[in-house]
This record gives C-alpha cells, sequence and structure tokens, in this order.
C-alpha cells in the first residue's frame, strides 16, 4: 500500500491523503490550502495524481482545509462517491457555494486591480465556480457514526465523532490485503473535551497505521473557567468602558454558533450585558439552521440555550443575521456598541477583512482571535504582534487591542491528543503526525514517545511512504 501525503504535513492546511493499494485508490479529505504566498499556487498544482483515478472519497468534517478543493476535483475528472455524516453534507450545501462565491469575487477583484491600477496583465480565473460547486455537491453521501460502510469490496470504513464541529469524524479503514485484513485510522480534526455543543471525542482503540493531527502539540489551552472569565472581561471593557467595538473573525460553521452559544449563556449568567450581535457572513444563518437540525449530536445543555437564539426580540443577546452587502457596508457605521463575528475565521477572505479594515486603526476596539491561525494569515500577522497590515492593497496600523482567546479553540491540546491516544490498546505499528505546524508536530512526536513509548513520524510534504503489512 502507498500512502501519500499531499496536504497538512508540517502545516495546518490542505488536508488530503492519497491511499493506494493497487486494487483502490482513494482520498482521505480534498482540502483548501489556505495562507501565505505560495497558497493559490498549491491550491491550482494540488490535485496532479489525477482526480480521473480516484475511485471514492472519504471526507472527515466540512472545514474548508479538509473539502474546499473538492468542485475543482470534480471539474478536473472525478466521478466517483465522497462519503461524508450527514451533517457534514448539510453544511457542505452551504459551504462549497460559498466558498466559489468568494472564488469568484476575489478573481472580480484581482482582475479590476489588474486593469485599473496596473493596466495589464490577463484576467484572473477562480479556482473553481459556483456552478463546478454544485457539480460537487452531487457526489456527497451521507453515512452515519458507527454504521459500516463499504465504498469498494476491499474496503468497509466506519465514522466515529471526532468532537471537533458538527458532523466531524474520525475514520477507521480495513482494507483487505493479501496478507488478510489491516486496519488504517485518520484521526481527522480532534476536538477539546469539554467544548461547546460537540460531544466529546470517541476513542479509537486499535490501527495498524495511524495519522494523527498536531494543531496544537505543542501546548495546552487555557480552562473554560479562565477562557470564559476572559472573554467577559474583553467584551465589557470594549463594549461598556471604551465605546468600541468589538470584531471577532470566526468561521462561519463550528465557531460562529460556539460564540453564540457562549455569548448566551454568559447573559443568562449575568456575566455581560444586553448586545447587539451582528453575525455578518452570507452563509452563517444557514450553517446555524442546519446545526439546529441535528440537535441528536449536542452535547446535553447546548440544546436550549442555542434554541433559545432563535427569538432575538426577547433575548438580552440580539443576533443580527446580516445578509445583503449593503447591510454589511451599513455595519462600518456603527462606532460603538457591536459585537460582529464575520468569516473568513484566519481573517484571509470574505467580509472580515472590511471590518478589520475600519476597526484596527481605533484604539477602543478589540479584535478577539478565538481560532487557530496558520502561518502567513493575516489573523496570525495580528496574533504575531504586527503593527501595521496590508488590507486590499492599503496599509492600516494596528491600534485595537488583540485578544487571543486560545481556550475556545476546537481543537484539542496535546493533553487532549495525549489521552485520545491512550485508549489504543497498543501502539500502531505505524504512526504519523499530521495538520501541525513542525513545531507543534515535533512536541507531539517527543510527547508521544516520552508518556506512551511509542515512536511516530513527521511526514513531509508530498511524501510517499510505502506500507508493507506483516
Amino acid at each position: 500500500m502507498r500512502l501519500s501525503f499531499l496536504g497538512a504535513a508540517g502545516e495546518v492546511t490542505g488536508s488530503c491523503f492519497l491511499v493506494d493499494t493497487g486494487a483502490v485508490r482513494f482520498l482521505v479529505d480534498c482540502g483548501l490550502f489556505q495562507g501565505g504566498p505560495d497558497a493559490e499556487r498549491k491550491n491550482r498544482e494540488a490535485l496532479a495524481f489525477g482526480p480521473s483515478t480516484v475511485d471514492f472519497v472519504l471526507l472527515t468534517h466540512a472545514h474548508i482545509d479538509h473539502s474546499g478543493l473538492l468542485p475543482r476535483l470534480v471539474a478536473l475528472g472525478f466521478k466517483g462517491p465522497v462519503y461524508a455524516t450527514g451533517a457534514t453534507v448539510d453544511l457542505l450545501a452551504v459551504m462549497l457555494p460559498d466558498a466559489a462565491h468568494i472564488q469568484e469575487k476575489e478573481a472580480e477583484r484581482v482582475t479590476y486591480e489588474r486593469r485599473t491600477r496596473r493596466g495589464r496583465g490577463p484576467d484572473a480565473a477562480p479556482l473553481y465556480t459556483v456552478t463546478q460547486a454544485r457539480a460537487a455537491l452531487r457526489c456527497l453521501r451521507p453515512v452515519e457514526y458507527g454504521t459500516p460502510v463499504q465504498p469498494h469490496p476491499s474496503v468497509r470504513c466506519l465514522y466515529r465523532d471526532a468532537g471537533h464541529i458538527l458532523g466531524s469524524a474520525s475514520i477507521e479503514i480495513t482494507l483487505d490485503t493479501p496478507r488478510g485484513s489491516r486496519r488504517i485510522v485518520f484521526s481527522g480534526d480532534l476536538g477539546q473535551p469539554g467544548h461547546p455543543i460537540v460531544r466529546d471525542p470517541t476513542p479509537v482503540t486499535q490501527a495498524d497505521v495511524l495519522l494523527v493531527e498536531s494543531t496544537y502539540g505543542n501546548r495546552c489551552h487555557k480552562g473554560m473557567a479562565e477562557t470564559l472569565e476572559e472573554l467577559t472581561q474583553a467584551i465589557v471593557d470594549t463594549i461598556a468602558h471604551r465605546q468600541g467595538n468589538v470584531i471577532v473573525p470566526a468561521f462561519a460553521v463550528g465557531r460562529t454558533q460556539d460564540l453564540l452559544f457562549l455569548l448566551a449563556d454568559l447573559h443568562h449568567q449575568g456575566r455581560l450585558p444586553a448586545l447587539h450581535v451582528y453575525v455578518d457572513s452570507p452563509m452563517a444563518l444557514a450553517a446555524t439552521e442546519a446545526t439546529l437540525r441535528h440537535r441528536d449530536l449536542f452535547d446535553p445543555q447546548a440544546a436550549a440555550i442555542l434554541e433559545r437564539l432563535r427569538n432575538t426580540k426577547t433575548d438580552g443577546v440580539r443576533i443580527h443575521f446580516v445578509q445583503e452587502v449593503e447591510e454589511s457596508i451599513a455595519l462600518n457605521r456603527i462606532h460603538h456598541g457591536a459585537v460582529i463575528i464575520s468569516a473568513s475565521g484566519m481573517c484571509e477572505a470574505g467580509r472580515i477583512k472590511y471590518h478589520l479594515k475600519h476597526n484596527l486603526p481605533r484604539p477602543e476596539c478589540a479584535i478577539l482571535i478565538t481560532g487557530f491561525q496558520a502561518a502567513g494569515t493575516l489573523g496570525r500577522r495580528l496574533v504575531d504582534g504586527t503593527r501595521r497590515v496590508r488590507i486590499f492593497g492599503d496599509e492600516v496600523a494596528v491600534k485595537a487591542r488583540i485578544y487571543t482567546i486560545g481556550g475556545l479553540s476546537a481543537h484539542a491540546d496535546q493533553a487532549g491528543l495525549l489521552a485520545w491516544l491512550a485508549h489504543f490498546q497498543r501502539p500502531p505499528a505505524a504512526t504519523y503526525i499530521v495538520h501541525g505546524e513542525v513545531t507543534a508536530a515535533a512536541a507531539l512526536q517527543e510527547a508521544i514517545a516520552a508518556r506512551l513509548g511509542w515512536s511516530a513520524s513527521i511526514p513531509s510534504p508530498g511524501s510517499v511512504e510505502s506500507l508493507l503489512f506483516s
């Protein structure tokens, strides 16, 4: 068996792994690269292995860094099924057309700049179109947690709840080989135990080959109590005392719903004043509705509070879902008292960039970073303390306060990863650490050796491993 690490090797984005047994060829994830000057090039070169030769795709969850190249895969000749949980299928119906819309608008913007500012250069082409995204949706096949799926006579799969976002999964894949059945496990993105809304990750106990994520493999998150206190203080200080706005870059799927849940809960506890919260993402309302359709996947205390968010007239946290461009532009006329949640979560595209451009220069405002920021992204530069950034070609001073609320991450920290790994009854014959920057992956590698007694390796981008099962 040959295992190719086509993305998320030595970095966090672009998750894509190609498994080739000789009898069957399939992908696990097909994600978009994000951040850094090479992201555009890598996305256009990513599928050079021949999409038409792939039999099927197994998808761990809906986030764009795991699913965002599916439309391009289909456009380049893939014709097979894409298996994902029902919740992931529902979320992708919202996310992939939205991602394509962003691609189209970005291409229009670049073309306009080439024509007006530079006066030369070819028109920019989007990575894929909305039409191509809708074609990819027709390939999706929903599966249930814990129910075996057989996408090929020699392949059997079992999806387990990864506790990362709604519908996220770890995938156990059993392969029939000339030497018997062998199991390869992909952790997907693992959630942090005790995270809002979703259930805790389901343990996996056996694997011959394991790929485990390492986004936060080199650190531990703050406890939830400390995190909520920091969130509360940041909002109260900015809204009530400094008379500014709070800007929150957030994934429209997962993090936005978590934040709405937490803000409503903190208000009901009396820790936050009445708030006007503007969710400025065209797909956030649809994603929230999709979330509410899957209450069976919630942890026990989440359903009642999320349901209450629908009644924005009586709740002290009033939620305004902003849909039209004109409404989004109007938010920039609000100078104080607003909490604006907008995608993208790494500040790389979408409406969040406009809100940052208007609020970063204002010292009375605050930017709340609530999720991982990949190297090279605008969000990462803000976390690293840069004092000036370039947005839409203009230089913008960073005078707003930047808060990093790390305890809200939907990714397991080092302790959470080790706790999940500790459920394996014996060490896998081969363990690969993926989906982490080099320093995070190396720290997890050392921790696995020290605490679990396993050896693990860190694959390089584009590397291929030949696995000979004994």
